[in-house]
């Protein structure tokens, strides 16, 4: 039973949420989603990715309830607390260790992985609650299902180990148990559901009815348009429908939240001499209102209009009327109690991200590809403006799609991801993958100052031996075996360093962009065979992430890694 129940958590940088299957594999059922924002008179496929704690660092809620929560609070209480939203932007592009920080609404700190682990630990208990709530009150426990963890494709490893280790704190699996979570590809799983949508599941703008093309051979480029990153996927459709990544995931941080954070910095523009600073310090729980409605509005091409809060009306009304701060600006106007922003400036909000996203599209159109189609998936997608400029620039060429939700269809992807993994055949590995030898020192192509010499003679240490190199098609659970032998016919124990690089074949561990990234020890206690003793090396790629085991063949003993990319602070 165990393998088909599975719960996927997209885990967004503005929205989070999860969807589970309790069928047996067999079954082609559509994945449940959660429902959320009852609280708050909304019914939405995921919630804001907001969490509150109190000023001990103890969990208060998240989502719509932490939103509420924070926002219902008085000025002084709210700066107590700890609430914190867009936290999932602080793993972008950064090398991470445990002990990093990020900081609250308030400006205080915490560590993030705290936050992390909070935020899963919620999503899953509730989940685990919603799934008895709907199972006539049978009890769940995390170890039933499967789990699947998604992230955006364009992260950096460590970044991915980071979601791991939180969801392991949080509960999710237990040590020995790792296999039972799954890291997914925001936009592998968004292409996974795609490619089973009729054509009546995409939003027919411009468009004559198209799917996805499902013959061997069609290539196509995903978009996954989140609100903190940009990530983009090639694929081709394989024989049989599984699916080989042709070009490693790229992207950017222009994700919609550029879009919102341009709004916001137009209302500071209209509500200058520090008018919209002391209302934000003031009233943080107002700002989250109107920016929330923001993100509604900016889903259609159209003028905005939306009534001032009292509170920010108070105090412009100190400084001068109103009307007065609207004069020097353009794109806005003054009526009556409302604020207009016209259509063009809402526009005028998207052109970086926009233009961001078309660059990047631009340099994989550049490579030797036969892509046909653009698919438009994540939650920024449902911006008309977004999908309208795909289209203007790209739409005489490739057929533009987007799915009815663009926001579900990482979700639902992720379940089926969980189902059956073997569905992304292959992958581009991101890095150069080696491990640390030593060989027999040749004076004609070794470096004189890595000789070594010990009882059995000359040697050359700090050799990278290649495991997988950049850009190389790497099958889905593909094992790659290397046989190695000690180097002193007394030793007991051999270390194994690992390492990764962007440069194709270096030749020593120490060389311009060589990183380690983790080292195990494997015990040889038999030493009666002496330097001919075997250690079996074998090294499994195919999912999001990879593992090494080394085996000494004369006494069975075994170490296995994960290879670690995190930076140890």
């Amino acid at each position: 039973m165990g393998d088909s129940y599975i719960i996927a958590i997209d885990f967004g940088t503005a929205y989070s949420g999860y969807a589970f299957n309790l069928t047996s594999r067999e079954e082609e059922i559509a994945p449940h989603l959660k429902i959320w924002g009852e609280e708050v008179g909304l019914e939405t496929p995921k919630t804001p990715t907001c969490i509150l704690f109190d000023e001990h660092e103890e969990f208060i809620s998240f989502g719509y309830e932490a939103k509420t929560d924070y926002v219902k609070m008085r000025g002084d209480e709210a700066r107590k607390k700890f609430f914190f939203e867009s936290f999932k932007m602080s793993l972008y592009g950064k090398k991470l260790n445990n002990n990093m920080t990020i900081k609250a609404a308030n400006g205080k700190s915490m560590t993030a992985l705290k936050v992390f682990i909070e935020a899963l630990r919620f999503l899953k208990d509730d989940a685990l609650k919603t799934i008895s709530d709907n199972t006539a009150g049978r009890k769940f426990l995390a170890s039933d299902f499967t789990w699947v963890l998604t992230v955006p494709a364009i992260w950096d490893p460590s970044s991915k180990q980071f979601m791991r280790e939180a969801a392991t704190e949080a509960g999710i699996v237990t040590k020995g148990n790792e296999d039972k979570l799954i890291i997914a590809l925001e936009p592998e799983a968004a292409s996974i559901w795609c490619k089973k949508l009729p054509a009546d599941g995409f939003i027919a703008e411009n468009q004559g009815g198209d799917k996805l093309d499902q013959s061997p051979g069609t290539q196509y480029i995903v978009v996954d348009c989140g609100g903190g990153t940009i990530d983009i996927t090639v694929h081709e459709v394989q024989e049989g429908g599984a699916l080989k990544e042709l070009d490693k995931a790229s992207g950017n941080d222009q994700g919609g939240q550029n879009v919102d954070r341009k709004f916001k910095e137009f209302l500071k523009e209209i509500f200058c001499d520090g008018v919209w600073d002391e209302y934000e310090k003031n009233h943080p729980s107002e700002v989250q209102k109107i920016m929330y409605d923001f993100t509604i509005f900016k889903r259609n091409d159209d003028d905005v209009e939306f009534s001032c809060p009292y509170n920010l009306g108070q105090l412009a009304q100190k400084k001068k009327a109103i009307e007065t701060f609207f004069e020097p600006v353009r794109g806005a106007t003054w009526d009556e109690g409302s604020i207009k922003i016209s259509r063009e400036k809402i526009r005028s909000f998207f052109a970086e991200s926009l233009q961001g996203i078309t660059k990047s599209l631009k340099e994989i159109f550049k490579k030797d590809l036969r892509i046909e189609y653009i698919l438009l998936v994540g939650g920024y997608a449902g911006s008309q403006i977004l999908r309208q400029h795909i289209t203007e620039q790209f739409g005489k060429i490739y057929k533009v799609l987007c799915p009815f939700r663009p926001q579900e269809a990482i979700l639902k992807g992720a379940v089926e991801f969980g189902r059956n993994p073997a569905v992304v055949a292959s992958r581009k590995s991101a890095f150069t993958y080696g491990v640390g030898i030593t060989e027999r020192f040749d004076a004609s192509k070794h470096r004189a100052d890595k000789k070594y010499t010990n009882k059995e003679g000359d040697w050359c240490q700090d050799i990278f031996m290649k495991l997988a190199e950049i850009d190389e098609d790497v099958g889905w659970n593909e094992h790659r075996e290397h046989i190695l032998y000690p180097l002193e016919a007394d030793q007991t124990a051999l270390t194994f360093s690992f390492y990764h690089t962007e440069s194709k074949a270096p030749q020593y561990v120490d060389e311009g962009e060589v990183e380690k990234i983790s080292s195990f020890v494997v015990n040889s206690p038999d030493t009666t065979r002496g330097t001919k003793r075997e250690i079996k090396l074998k090294i499994k790629f195919g999912f999001t992430e990879m593992t090494a085991t080394a085996t000494d063949i004369d006494s069975g003993s075994t170490e296995t890694v994960e290879l670690d990319f995190m930076t140890k602070s």
